[in-house]
Parts: structure tokens; sequence; C-alpha cells
């Protein structure tokens, strides 16, 4: 059904199908556009370029703070952009959106065509995110901002490297099921790591990328939040997975466990899940910046 895995992961794979956990999103996600457009000015006529616009959230959250914004919505995928129009037409802003599908390191924008460009989760999955830094720096007007949020998942990819260690270490089954596991969803050792374009970056990364690219007054930060996780369906939690370029853990169970494993990995697993409070982190990198006013 879902040849498209962008448009599959927002709409199903993120949540899982559990409705809870579909609310929980969307309160978390609108933080974060919320923390991203912080960091602009959005002012009457201003253009905004939406970089993997998705399902339209920066987009239509900026424009229900400025009404008078024109907003450019980008995407590589074509059933989200079809999305975004949708939604522009439901609420009569269509004559405002502009819709181009593109990626983040080949902008189809014209030089010096943007006030604001923004963009959440996007960079993380892009491999070339110099050229996508300088595409940014390219359609911003002098003087325009740029405002990002981006996933750092590199923890995760060393922590599935550790259990790695371990398990050829200790040889535990346990151990060795719960790194089957991660291992499926992120990339577990050093060389995967550095490569992969989703955990070969950290904060300092980026930070190093926009200065490259010409933007001046940068402002990063970090956020690191550690949670108790909430009480989850059990049947939503196998379907949900972490970012839009992992299997499920029910895929993986099915493809790469043996009943008896996935007996024992539900035991152990399953009433931690339905019962909540185990400690989940969350990490995002905000950054902002603005291209220079002239070359003087």
């Amino acid at each position: 059904m879902w040849d498209d895995p962008w448009a599959h992961w927002l709409n199903f794979r993120r949540h899982g199908g559990d409705a809870q956990g579909k609310s929980r999103i969307e309160v978390q996600t609108a933080q974060y556009a919320d923390k991203l457009l912080d960091a602009l000015a959005l002012r009457p006529g201003s253009t905004l370029l939406d970089i993997g616009s998705g399902e339209g959230l920066i987009g239509f959250t900026a424009l229900a703070r400025e009404p008078q914004l024109r907003v450019t919505f980008t995407d590589i995928s074509l059933l989200l952009l079809d999305g975004c129009r949708t939604r522009a037409r439901a609420a009569g802003v269509s004559d405002q959106c502009h819709f181009l599908r593109c990626s983040a390191a080949g902008l189809a924008a014209s030089e010096a065509s943007q006030d604001l460009v923004t963009a959440r989760s996007v960079l993380a999955y892009e491999a070339n995110k110099v050229a996508a830094f300088e595409e940014m720096y390219r359609v911003l007007r002098p003087g325009g901002r740029f405002s990002i949020a981006e996933p750092l998942f590199r923890e995760e990819a060393l922590a599935a490297a550790g259990a790695r260690d371990r398990v050829t270490r200790r040889g535990e089954p346990l151990l060795a099921l719960l790194h089957r596991w991660k291992a499926a969803q992120f990339p577990d050792t050093q060389e995967a790591i550095a490569s992969c374009p989703f955990t070969n970056y950290d904060e300092r990364t980026l930070l190093r990328m926009a200065q490259g690219a010409g933007f001046t007054s940068l402002h990063l930060e970090l956020h690191v939040d550690i949670q108790p996780s909430p009480p989850r369906n059990w049947e939503g939690f196998l379907q949900t997975s972490p970012h839009p370029l992992a299997p499920s853990l029910g895929d993986i169970i099915e493809e790469r466990f043996s009943p008896a494993e996935a007996a024992m990995l539900e035991r152990t697993l399953r009433p931690a899940v339905e019962a909540g409070g185990t400690p989940q982190t969350k990490r995002m990198i905000y950054l902002s910046g603005e291209k220079p006013a002239s070359n003087c």
C-alpha cells in the first residue's frame, strides 16, 4: 500500500495506529515547531521556504502566527506535497502557498528569493548536508534568516554499537535479541555510524557547516529530555519505528526472530511497555542564523 516511506512513517509508523500515541506526538511536534519559529521574525508579506515540509506543520504554524506570510512547501514526497496542497485549500490560503518537489541539497527556488528558511528533521536524512546549508544560503536574501530543528540519533547508534560489543564478549541470549532489534534500526559499528547520514553528525557538525556556508549570528541549542515513557499499547508499539528509514519492531521480529526468540522478547518487553515509566531520552538540535546583509 505504501511505496513512500516518508508518508508511511508520518501517517502511521510514527505512532503505530495508536490514537493516544498520535495525540502525544502532535503535542510534542507542535512544541518543536514553536521553538523553531521563535528564532525567526515573521512579518506580513515575508517569504518562507520550508524544507522537507512533510505534513506541513512548520508552514501552517507559521501562517497561523502571521496570516499574510507567503510559504513555499518543499518535499521529495509527492504524497506529502499533495497533502499540503489539500490542507492549504481547506484553510483558504492556497494563494499564499507554493509547492516544490525537491531535496534539501537541490532546492528548486531562485537565488535570494526567500526571507526565511526552515527545516525540521530533514537534514538528518540528507547525505550532502554541506550542500543543504549552501542551498539555504543561496535562496535567502541578504539579511534573511534560517532556523532548523534536527534530531540527534548518534547516541542511539553508539548504544547499539556498545550492545554489539557486549554480545560479542558475553553471548547473553536476551542481550543478543535486544541488540538485533536496535541494530536493525541504527548502524552498530563505528564505520557504519560514520557513513550513515542520520548518525554521522552532532550539534557541532551542523554548527561548523552553517559557518562554512557563510551564515553569521548563529545560535545553537541542544535539548536533551529524559522522561518516563507513557503506558503504550503493545500492538501499537510493535508497529512504530523511531525514524522513517527504520523497520518497526514487529517487522524485525517477523523477519529476524524465531518464534521462541519472539516469545522471549515479548515476555521481557511487554510488561514494561504497557506499564510505562521506563526512562526515554529525546535529543533535538536547534540551530538558527543569518545571511549577512552585505559582503562588506
